[in-house]
């Protein structure tokens, strides 16, 4: 097959070519895991499926957290290839009204009193902001929780609690605190300690860290604590906010208002990359003062902001925030149970919220061999950054019933092969 292949990329070596350019100029680490799951080159998708250059197709239940509503999702791609045709790029001189309608459709959506947006791409760049928003406004103390992810870039990564990111960019920012995540004592101790000076940055769910979910409390618990210590509380929804947890924010779920929220990956609809950082207009003071004290070029480009808009759009008029938590009121017990099931001497755990799921192993290499065979059985899954024993599945909210019979089953058929010890490369059967 070569429909979908870019323009150099043709014939029965067309792989190996792709794998030599990696090595020549990317990563050997990545192209050494492209072997482990057969060379395959990804060339099209579309709603939860991709299909490889050689025309197999496999559900979707990974892409870190990006697609919600699924690939090329009919609203957000309208949105972006009328932006494309008119006027895709701006020079941020003018005013632009993309950038406002975009900032409105959020807000929308968003707990009560985050009325004030920061627009970016990654969502490292969205901790930057809620960072320097927290320092800006005089918290240069960091608390943040083991087990958290927040991004690699220099200062997100000193948030992010994970020696092997860590250490070789030290020294990172001074004054970082890492502690256990769902511990209200030890986070009260501390911001007891640092009245006045501490931004506290926390997820709702931690996924990179292996779906970790907190005790029930503990973010209405932290706000408080927070409030009563003159903290600043960041909220880092990159991965679970818009409506991955069957809510539109974890924040939701407990009520909780923090400083910031942070938003980043199925924001661009699983059409282009965008985050933003969305605060209170108190939080916020610093930078409406000063419009170039916090910028980047591209920042609220109109090509981006149009696929906001039909993603709020998506999720809105399709009810995937309810549709999600559907999913995975079915999607969590069948996997729990065929899991139990299968392979109960080396499965540790299987916990999730809406549709972010994660089945913890004895041990990291077993993890691995898991996403091998679910590869084998047409399923692309994730494993979690900072928690290497969990494998994570991550499904759109526009998988149809009978997509999630076709996942169950892959998971089935998948165990039951990891248990046998008979896990092989993919394409080899």
């Amino acid at each position: 097959m070569t429909e979908g292949l870019p323009a150099g990329v043709t014939g029965s070596g067309a792989e190996q070519r792709i794998l030599d350019l990696y090595r020549a100029h990317l990563s050997k680490g990545r192209a050494t895991l492209a072997e482990l799951f057969g060379t395959h080159m990804e060339v099209e998708s579309q709603g939860a499926w991709l299909t490889t250059g050689d025309g197999e197709r496999f559900l979707n239940a990974g892409g870190y957290g990006v697609f919600v509503m699924g690939a090329r999702h009919p609203l957000v791609m309208e949105a972006v290839e009328r932006q494309l045709r008119t006027h895709p790029v701006a020079t941020r001189i003018l005013l632009e009204p993309t950038v406002a309608l975009a900032a409105e459709a959020l807000v929308s959506v968003m707990p009560p009193g985050l009325d004030r947006v920061h627009f970016a791409l990654s969502g490292a760049e969205a901790v930057e902001t809620g960072l320097k928003l927290a320092r800006a406004n005089g918290r240069r103390r960091i608390v943040s929780m083991y087990g958290g992810y927040h991004g690699k870039t220099l200062g997100a990564l000193s948030a992010t609690a994970k020696e092997v990111y860590q250490r070789p960019f030290r020294p990172l920012l001074p004054d970082v605190v890492h502690l256990p995540f769902g511990d209200t004592d030890a986070l009260e101790a501390e911001l007891a300690a640092h009245p006045g000076e501490v931004c506290v940055v926390l997820e709702p769910v931690q996924g990179e860290g292996g779906v970790v979910i907190p005790p029930p409390g503990y973010l209405k618990r932290a706000e408080e604590l927070v409030r009563a210590h003159e903290g600043f509380l960041v909220l880092d929804e990159v991965q679970s906010g818009f409506g991955r947890l069957g809510s539109w924010w974890g924040a939701d779920l407990e009520g909780v208002v923090p400083d910031v929220l942070l938003t980043g990956k199925a924001l661009g609809g699983g059409v282009v990359p965008v985050s933003a950082a969305v605060a209170t207009r108190e939080a916020f003071r610093p930078f409406d003062k000063d419009p170039y004290v916090h910028t980047s070029t591209f920042s609220g480009q109109p090509l981006l902001m149009a696929a906001v808009q039909g993603a709020v759009r998506a999720m809105r008029e399709e009810k995937l925030v309810e549709r999600a938590a559907g999913l995975g009121a079915r999607l969590l017990p069948g996997i729990a149970e065929i899991a139990r099931r299968n392979i109960p001497e080396v499965l540790v755990d299987v916990r999730g919220r809406g549709l972010l799921i994660g089945v913890e192993l004895t041990e990291a290499g077993l993890a691995g061999e898991l996403l091998i065979e679910l590869f084998n059985h047409g399923v692309v899954a994730n494993h979690s950054m900072n928690g290497s024993s969990v494998v994570r599945f991550t499904p759109p909210a526009v998988l149809t019933d009978g997509e999630a019979d076709v996942l169950l089953d892959s998971f089935d058929h998948a165990t039951r092969a990891l248990i046998s010890g008979s896990a092989t490369l993919p394409g080899r059967r």
